[in-house]
């Protein structure tokens, strides 16, 4: 594929926050940071998780198979978890301070940046969501809906209702919007609701989990756990 070029590993979940930013956890729940040298790509990190999110300013979160929610101190100490009080089967970072996640029964939960009192419950209900460093916010519903958070901006409209149809998002930037629908395909978002009736542009590629970073990055993973990076807006 021209648009992307594979990368060894396999990965069931990723994460980029931005070019040398990249997280994933494998099927086993191993955890990997991408070392930025595509000849030996991934490192692993102590730990097991489900689902991860890095962040363009080095922050990454996870949660693992327990529901159970932790925040990466490696570059602080020797411990490289800390447990943070809730539960989450999703969770994505844009920022050390803008960091989301949906619980088991579809409740939106955003970090209050205190562990002591962690999470803000959001009105809403979500079954995956994407954070970005601007502060940016898309999440997508048990029935493949997609909507962007507009409640820093109305509160009373909290979610604008975005067309198209996805089961994963990944959001880097309000710029750099990237989704995989039912069937896998891929998509990005054209920086225009209502460009036609598809604000959505279709990228070649089966994925089943997608990554956004806030410079422009994207990776993707396939059913059979193989990695991809985006390298269609690079000269062929």
């Amino acid at each position: 594929m021209a648009d992307w070029v594979k990368v060894a590993g396999s990965l069931s979940a990723i994460s980029a926050g931005s070019r040398t930013t990249v997280w994933g956890v494998n099927a086993a729940s191993a955890i990997y940071h991408y070392t930025n040298y595509d000849g030996s790509p991934w490192i692993n990190i102590p730990g097991g998780l489900s689902d991860i999110g890095a962040a363009a300013d080095g922050t990454v979160w996870g949660v693992n198979s327990g529901n159970q929610i932790y925040r990466y101190t490696g570059d602080q100490s020797t411990t490289n978890w800390v447990g943070i009080n809730g539960s989450l089967v999703r969770i994505d970072a844009g920022s050390r301070t803008n960091v989301w996640g949906v619980d088991s029964a579809g409740g939106i939960y955003r970090y209050t940046n205190h562990d002591a009192n962690p999470w803000l419950k959001i009105p809403g209900s979500l079954s995956d969501i994407g954070a970005a460093a601007d502060g940016t916010v898309w999440g997508v519903n048990s029935s493949n809906r997609v909507y962007r958070y507009t409640g820093d901006q109305d509160p009373s409209d909290l979610w604008a209702d975005v067309n198209g149809s996805l089961k994963r998002i990944a959001v880097g930037s309000r710029t750099n919007v990237w989704g995989v629908d039912p069937a896998g395909s891929i998509y990005r978002y054209t920086n225009n609701d209502a460009s036609g009736t598809n604000p959505w542009i279709k990228i070649p590629g089966t994925a089943t989990d997608i990554a956004a970073g806030a410079d422009g990055t994207a990776w993707h993973i396939n059913s059979a756990g193989d990695i991809y990076r985006y390298t269609g807006d690079q000269p062929s």
